[in-house]
């Protein structure tokens, strides 16, 4: 069993350090045997937020730990805890996979352990994250960044991204989505966080885009085009480009194929058909197009991507 563990001392925020254990200590769908051991760790009870955590473990036990989570700090100019800082260290050394949550970048940072690496955190504190460690490459305009053993998300909500991602790397997109399920929340979110900086996503039901995606998502077997899209959503293909580029941080073309990507996914897990056949029900069209894509995209050939995932 993996264990994540999540590190905890005072000055941390609540919501990230909340949403790890929410997601983490749970498997709602009962396809992932087995599932991830959970520890809070830190140096005794601490203050998260307006809560006082008491840890299962001291911080010694972060390189003993397979995942470590660092979530939100509330002061991002205050001193990092020599403690935790060195915890830090040593897990990273141990081979841990380094996961920050918003904030939290700024303490893997002053741990160096994202030195020469992209990196992401909250949009509010990108510019103080890329003043105060110019060896991070940082990246403000993304949802999280993954480095492989080192990851990084932006604020808040994008955590749930990031372990969101974290599970469907461990076990798949069928699993991912069941998570995602359980927490009434998109098993995926195309674009970035520079969305969200000044016109959040519109969530009405009168939204220009709102009956076009669930009718392009039952449309990806067929070779469908920009004017299409425009021509379904009743504006210019330009009004089209703009509308999505304000709803989804991305253009529609990268949308679709995004979708086919993950569609191509899912029929890989859930299903024999041959890589033709998914190519085919993926709107890709040739097995050799799938698997440009599909590597490009997901850094795996499709037929090693199913025969790590394929559901039980």
């Amino acid at each position: 069993m993996a264990l994540v563990a999540i590190a905890a001392t005072d000055g941390m925020l609540h919501f990230e350090l909340a949403l790890a254990c929410e997601v983490f200590a749970h498997d709602p769908s009962g396809l992932a045997d087995p599932w991830y051991d959970v520890a809070i760790c830190g140096p005794g009870p601490v203050r998260v937020g307006r809560f006082l955590v008491a840890p299962d473990d001291g911080l010694d036990r972060l390189a003993r730990a397979d995942t470590v989570i660092v979530p939100s700090v509330e002061d991002v100019d205050a001193d990092v805890p020599p403690d935790l800082l060195d915890a830090i260290r040593a897990a990273h050394r141990a081979g841990a996979r380094m996961v920050s949550l918003c904030t939290g970048a700024f303490v893997l940072a002053a741990a160096g352990v994202l030195d020469g690496l992209r990196a992401t955190t909250h949009w509010a504190h990108t510019e103080a994250l890329t003043a105060r460690y110019p060896r991070v490459r940082v990246d403000p305009d993304v949802l999280y960044v993954d480095n492989g053993t080192v990851l990084a998300s932006a604020g808040k909500a994008a955590a749930i991204d990031l372990c969101l991602h974290l599970i469907r790397r461990d076990h798949g997109s069928t699993v991912a989505n069941a998570v995602a399920r359980r927490l009434v929340v998109p098993p995926h979110r195309a674009g970035g966080q520079a969305q969200y900086v000044t016109t959040p996503v519109p969530a009405r039901d009168d939204h220009p885009l709102a009956t076009l995606f669930p009718w392009a998502l039952a449309r990806l077997d067929r070779p469908l085009t920009v004017e299409d899209l425009a021509r379904q959503a009743n504006m210019s293909s330009r009004n089209l480009a703009r509308h999505f580029r304000s709803a989804t941080g991305t253009t529609p073309l990268l949308w679709l194929s995004t979708q086919r990507i993950r569609r191509a996914q899912e029929l890989l897990e859930q299903t024999d058909d041959s890589i033709d056949a998914v190519a085919e029900a993926a709107g890709m069209g040739t097995a050799a197009t799938l698997r440009r894509h599909f590597h490009r995209t997901v850094g795996v050939p499709p037929d090693a991507y199913r025969r790590t995932f394929r559901s039980a």
